[in-house]
C-alpha cells in the first residue's frame, strides 16, 4: 500500500474514533438528562401530584378486577346505634290485620325492629333578640341603658356555635367565603356577607392565638419532632409553610424564609431532641451549626437510590441495585420487630445498618454515585438514629401527612392576602391537625374556644393533657 494512502486512512480512523467518542459522550449526557426529566414520586422527592402520567395499577392476584364495597375476609363495619338519651322522638307501628287472610293479629312480646333516622330541623337557627332598656335617673338627671352581657356584645350577630361552624367550614372544609355564604343562605336561610364572614374568622383567629402561642413555646422541649415545609402564596409573593409534628400535637408556621433561621427561631440553638426531616440543606445547616441530632428520612433515601438504579449507566445502576438490596434487608428486619426481643432486634438492625453504610460508601467513579457515597460518609449515621433513639420513626411520613392538608387548602384558596389571613391559617391548621391526635373534636374545640373568648375567660389549651 502506498505510504501516503496508509497515512491518510489512519488519519480518517483517528477522526472517526474521536467522533465516536464525542457521540458516546453526548449519548451519556442525554441519557442522564432524560433520567433526570423522568423523575417521579417513586424515585425522587417530587410529590405524587407531579406524576402527570402514571403507570397502570398492577393486576390483582387472581387476575380479575377488585369489586366495589366490602372485600372477602375483611371485618364488617356498622355504625353504633343511638342510645335512648340521644333519641328525640319514638314512633311505633303496630300491625292490625294479617296481610294474607285479613284476621286480627295478636301482638307478641318480641322486641320491635328499629330504624333510626337522622334529620335536620326545618329551621336550624335559633334567633335571640337581646333588648337593652333605658332608665332615667332623677338624681343625675341622665338616661342609662342596660349593659349587654360581655359574651353577647363581643359575639355580635353570630353566636359562638354558628361562629364555630363557619370557622370549621372555612378552615377544615376548605370552603371559600363565597361557598360559606351560599351554605348560610341555602341551608340555614341566613344571609351573611363576605365581610361579615371575614369578621367571624378574625374573631376565631384571635380566640385561638393563646393556644397557638403555647404550642410554639412548647416546641423546644419536645424529645422528637418531625419537620417539613411547603410553598405558600400571599398576593403573589412566595412564602413557606412549616409544620412541626410532635407526638400529641402539630404546629404550623408561615414564614418568608425556607432557611435554617426558621429552625433556630422556633427550636433554639440548643434543641435537645431529635429532628426527623428530609435531606434539605436548611436541616443540614441546623444540624451542623446547632449540634442537633437528626433522623434523615429513609424513604427519601430509597427514592434517591431508586433513581440511581434506573440510570442508563450500567455501573451506576449496579451500585444502586446493591444499595437497594441492603435497604430491603434493613426493612425486612424492621417488619420482623414483633418476632424478636429488644436486644436481638437492635443487633439485627445494627448489622443491617452497617451493611448499608459499607455498600453505600463503596461507590464507583461516577458523579451521581459519588455524590450519594459522600452523603453516606458525612451523614450516614443520621439515617439510622431511630435504632438508638426509641420513639423516632425511620421516615418523615408523619410530617408529610400533616402538611398534605395544607397543600389541599392551597389549591382551593390560592393562598392568603394579608398577615391576618396568614395568622388565621397557622392557627386553624394547627387546631385541625392537633385535635384528632388527642381524640378531640375540632368543632367542639372551636365552639368552647369562642365561648371562652367572648366571655373574656382563658381559652382552652391545645397542649396535650398528662405526661
Amino acid at each position: 500500500m502506498n505510504p501516503v494512502t496508509e497515512q491518510a486512512y489512519k488519519q480518517i480512523i483517528r477522526q472517526q474514533q474521536a467522533r465516536i467518542a464525542e457521540l458516546e459522550k453526548q449519548v451519556a449526557e442525554l441519557s442522564a438528562q432524560v433520567a433526570r426529566l423522568s423523575k417521579n414520586s417513586s424515585n425522587s422527592s417530587k410529590p405524587p401530584s407531579s406524576d402527570i402520567v402514571k403507570s397502570p395499577k398492577p393486576p390483582t392476584q387472581d387476575g380479575g378486577q377488585r369489586h366495589l364495597g366490602g372485600q372477602p375476609g375483611h371485618p364488617r363495619h356498622e355504625r353504633t346505634s343511638f342510645t335512648p338519651d340521644q333519641i328525640n322522638h319514638v314512633i311505633d307501628y303496630r300491625p292490625d290485620r294479617c296481610p294474607d287472610c285479613g284476621a286480627r293479629l295478636r301482638l307478641l312480646k318480641h322486641p320491635p325492629r328499629t330504624l333510626q333516622q337522622v334529620e335536620l330541623p326545618e329551621t336550624p337557627l335559633v334567633v335571640t333578640e337581646y333588648r337593652s332598656h333605658a332608665a332615667w335617673c332623677p338624681r343625675c338627671r341622665r338616661t342609662h341603658d342596660a349593659a349587654w352581657p360581655p359574651e353577647v356584645e363581643k359575639a355580635g350577630l353570630v353566636g359562638p356555635r354558628l361562629s364555630a361552624l363557619l370557622a370549621w367550614l372555612k378552615g377544615v372544609g376548605h370552603c371559600s367565603f363565597s361557598t360559606a355564604a351560599r351554605f348560610c343562605r341555602d341551608v340555614l336561610g341566613l344571609g351573611l356577607s363576605r365581610g361579615q364572614l371575614a369578621k367571624v374568622m378574625d374573631k376565631a383567629s384571635v380566640a385561638m392565638r393563646a393556644a397557638h402561642e403555647a404550642l410554639a413555646a412548647r416546641l423546644p422541649e419536645e424529645p422528637y419532632l418531625n419537620v417539613d415545609e411547603t410553598g405558600h402564596k400571599e398576593n403573589g409573593d412566595g412564602l413557606w409553610t412549616w409544620v412541626f409534628r410532635a407526638r400529641l400535637y402539630t404546629f404550623f408556621r408561615i414564614d418568608p424564609s425556607r432557611g435554617s433561621e426558621v429552625l433556630f427561631d422556633a427550636l433554639g440553638r440548643e434543641f435537645a431532641g431529635v429532628l426527623g426531616c428530609d435531606y434539605f440543606s436548611a436541616y443540614r445547616k441546623y444540624m451542623g451549626d446547632g449540634d442537633v441530632l437528626v433522623q434523615f428520612c429513609l424513604a427519601h433515601l430509597i427514592r434517591d437510590v431508586k433513581f440511581l438504579a434506573e440510570l442508563p449507566d450500567k455501573v451506576t445502576a449496579a451500585y444502586g441495585e446493591r444499595l437497594l438490596a441492603e435497604l430491603r434487608r434493613l426493612f425486612h428486619v424492621i417488619h420482623r420487630r414483633e418476632s424478636m426481643d429488644a436486644a436481638r432486634f437492635r443487633r439485627a438492625l445494627e448489622q443491617a445498618r452497617d451493611r448499608v453504610l459499607k455498600v453505600g460508601k463503596r461507590a464507583p467513579p461516577r458523579t451521581e454515585a459519588q455524590n450519594l457515597a459522600d452523603r453516606f460518609r458525612r451523614h450516614g449515621q443520621a439515617y439510622f438514629r431511630f435504632i438508638t433513639t426509641p420513639g423516632i420513626e425511620p421516615t418523615n411520613n408523619l410530617a408529610e401527612q400533616a402538611i398534605r392538608f395544607v397543600v389541599q387548602d392551597r389549591h382551593v384558596t390560592q393562598g392568603t392576602r394579608s398577615e391576618r389571613g396568614r395568622r388565621w391559617c397557622e392557627r386553624i391548621w394547627t387546631a385541625t391537625a392537633t385535635c384528632p391526635q388527642q381524640n378531640r373534636s375540632v368543632f367542639e374545640y372551636l365552639h368552647q374556644t369562642l365561648i371562652a373568648h367572648f366571655a373574656g375567660r382563658p381559652t382552652p389549651s391545645l397542649l396535650p393533657a398528662g405526661p
